[in-house]
């Protein structure tokens, strides 16, 4: 029998790291937003709390900076570059995916665009390490995870230490030193790999989440195609019901799962795991989530509204953008620039709602986010 996910009586305080205080998660409500409610939506259909602009920076298969922009942009991150910064952005399409970069200067006008991975399959989300380098998950079967350079300036490498399954998004802990890794599947996994030297992904240990909790090395990081798979070869692995975004935190890696509508939360100090948000409010199709120092969370939605909503420390949940016309579509890649002020993310689909993603649209909008 399947195993769902995971054991009520853990799941029943929110964590102390990245500023969360101990608390039911009763308090963990819909309430006012810090920022105040959305006014209309703007030309752009961005509907924003006042003080905040949107504009668009790329549309698929449309010149950016002397490059195409890809089909289906999903997961992303940015990246300080002199007095500029990066945003990359993965393809969620198969066997043309992979990824690609947009260097702004320092007024926030785009200097130029390019690839940094190509040929890879549905490359969903992933995440950026301490190093500066971007992790692009391919979610299929027996994905991998290739180490790009944001920069353009080094090839991508394939990482297999880091297991063959589903991938979907990673997250780098620089404390513990790290990386979690989340499976989409219906059973997935919640995993860690442990580098054999930190910096350094092409050798190490994939364990996987157990009950306890406690983490069990996978036997087989890289199984066949007739092989029992990562997620079936530790008989005390909790299973996740569909593993989504990822992100690190004060001591704490926070992870949704769209199928619970849970942003469960592992606190790596303590070792226990729990969740800030237990899917019973406003907050829907639960994907992609990122972070800032402050200690807010910032979750996208897949469907739902098209809204990305704040969960605050001391539990608000709230929308704080809101894209109009696009309920075929999802909110994919939000990442702060380097300074706080501007928050890109992407719509897979945009308006036309093509699976190809074909209608994809990169956004950015700037204001005065608490950081």
């Amino acid at each position: 029998m399947q195993r769902r996910t995971f054991l009520a009586g853990l799941g029943a305080v929110a964590f102390s790291g990245a500023m969360w205080q101990e608390a039911a998660l009763a308090s963990t409500t819909a309430g006012a937003s810090p920022y105040g409610p959305l006014g209309a939506p703007d030309a752009n259909g961005v509907a924003l709390p006042a003080g905040f602009r949107s504009r668009v920076v790329a549309r698929t298969g449309q010149l950016i900076g002397g490059t195409l922009w890809h089909p289906a942009p999903d997961g992303g991150a940015c990246f300080a570059d002199g007095t500029g910064w990066i945003y990359v952005s993965n393809s969620e399409i198969p066997l043309a995916g992979g990824a690609s970069a947009i260097k702004f200067r320092a007024d926030g006008s785009i200097e130029r665009a390019y690839r940094i991975l190509s040929g890879t399959n549905l490359n969903c989300a992933g995440g950026r390490t301490p190093w500066n380098t971007w992790l692009s998950c391919e979610e299929i079967f027996r994905g991998k995870v290739y180490e790009t350079d944001p920069y353009g300036n080094r090839a991508a490498i394939q990482r297999p230490a880091m297991g063959k399954f589903k991938h979907e998004a990673a997250a780098c802990d620089p404390d513990h030193r790290v990386v979690y890794l989340t499976e989409d599947e219906g059973d997935g996994c919640f995993y860690r790999f442990v580098p054999t030297t930190w910096g350094d992904l092409s050798s190490g240990r994939l364990e996987v989440l157990c009950e306890g909790p406690v983490w069990r090395p996978v036997p087989d990081a890289t199984p066949g195609v007739l092989q029992k798979q990562t997620r079936h070869q530790v008989s005390s692995a909790l299973h996740f019901d569909g593993g989504e975004g990822c992100h690190y935190g004060g001591g704490v890696c926070y992870f949704t799962a769209k199928g619970d509508r849970k942003v469960w939360a592992y606190d790596a100090n303590r070792n226990t795991l729990g969740f800030v948000y237990d899917g019973s409010g406003s907050l829907d199709g639960i994907d992609n989530i990122t972070g800032v120092s402050s200690g807010d969370l910032y979750v996208a939605e897949d469907g739902g509204n098209m809204e990305i909503n704040i969960i605050t420390p001391d539990g608000i949940v709230a929308p704080v953008i809101r894209l109009d016309g696009q309920s075929q579509s999802e909110i994919t890649g939000p990442a702060f620039s380097p300074d706080g002020s501007r928050l890109y993310f992407s719509s897979q689909r945009g308006t036309s709602g093509e699976r190809a993603g074909t209608g994809g649209i990169t956004y950015e909008v700037a204001g005065p986010f608490r950081h």
